[in-house]
Parts: structure tokens; C-alpha cells; sequence
């Protein structure tokens, strides 16, 4: 055989081979794109959920003014967060808040009987779920993505097309690890 026509088939194989790995990264990176957006939508109806519950617990604890307004600043940041970074961080901080309300509740036994706030709990309830489940579905897409970003071959042609790894969405200490409490 020609050893022209070797050096183009190598050529070819090797020109099919990156794009393929490029094809397959673009796609993992868009899965884990995909994931956050299941993410946000969860967290979107979380923040839509914590206006009602305010309002429906400030009749009750009308002296616990100062965390209700933590609630309501944690929320406006969260909604505020620009990149997946500062979501995640913003996220947490709104979960800290809400596990405070959560807590000064219990001293509140009207607040706790009302069916708006026992409702609203449900709700809440229900959104951290779907957000727990969203959260691990993302994980598990940002480190099948990173693994592909890292291993070799891949992760030369990660590199030459700027494919940049994923952010985990992480719980760093333990008070955040802690479910709400919103069943009394």
C-alpha cells in the first residue's frame, strides 16, 4: 500500500477520533447544563414559596422580626446569584435561614395548628425533595463530565477546546447537612 495513502487514513482516524471526544464532551457538558436547570426550577419554586410562608408566619411571631428578615435577604441572594458557584453558596445560606424559622416555629403553637402554614409546609417539604433528588442527579452528571474532562485521551482534547470541569454541589459543615424540620 501507499504510504501516502496511510498517512491519510491515520489522518482521518485521527480526525474522526477527536471528533467524536469532542462530540461526547459537548454532550456531557450539556447533561450537566440540563441538571442545574432541573436544580433551578426546584429552587425557583422554593423561592416562590417562602413569600406565602413569610407572610403567613408574620401574624404569629410578631417578635421574631430579625429572622424573618434573614429568610427574606437569604432568599433575595439566592435569587440574586449570577453563576453556579454563587447559586450554590446563596442556596445554602437560604437553607440556614429556613432551618432557623423552622426552629423559632416550635415556640409558636397557633402558628403551628394553622392550616396555611401546615400547607405551606407540605409544600416545602415537598420542593426539598425534588430538590434533594435534582441536586444528586446533578452530582452524578457533573462527575461523569469531570471524569471525561480529566481521563487521557480526553482530556487533551478537553484542554485544546477549553472544556472546563464541573461544580459539585456540596454541603460543607454539618448544621447544613440537617433536614429542616417541617413537620410539627
Amino acid at each position: 500500500m501507499n504510504p501516502v495513502w496511510i498517512i491519510v487514513i491515520v489522518v482521518a482516524l485521527l480526525v474522526l477520533f477527536v471528533i467524536f471526544m469532542f462530540n461526547r464532551l459537548v454532550r456531557l457538558r450539556n447533561e450537566v447544563t440540563n441538571a442545574w436547570a432541573q436544580i433551578d426550577v426546584q429552587l425557583k419554586r422554593r423561592h416562590d414559596l417562602i413569600p406565602n410562608l413569610i407572610e403567613t408566619v408574620r401574624g404569629y411571631m410578631k417578635h421574631e422580626r430579625e429572622t424573618l428578615e434573614a429568610v427574606t435577604e437569604a432568599r433575595t441572594r439566592a435569587m440574586n446569584a449570577k453563576d453556579i458557584s454563587e447559586k450554590i453558596e446563596a442556596e445554602k445560606g437560604l437553607m440556614g435561614t429556613l432551618i432557623r424559622l423552622f426552629a423559632v416555629a416550635e415556640n409558636y403553637p397557633d402558628l403551628k395548628a394553622s392550616t396555611n402554614f401546615l400547607a405551606l409546609q407540605e409544600e416545602l417539604a415537598s420542593t426539598e425533595n425534588k430538590i434533594s433528588f435534582a441536586r444528586q442527579y446533578y452530582n452524578d452528571t457533573v462527575y461523569r463530565y469531570n471524569t471525561a474532562t480529566q481521563v487521557f485521551p480526553a482530556n487533551i482534547i478537553a484542554g485544546i477546546f477549553g472544556f472546563k470541569a464541573g461544580t459539585f454541589f456540596t454541603v460543607e459543615n454539618e448544621a447544613e447537612r440537617a433536614a429542616p424540620k417541617v413537620s410539627f
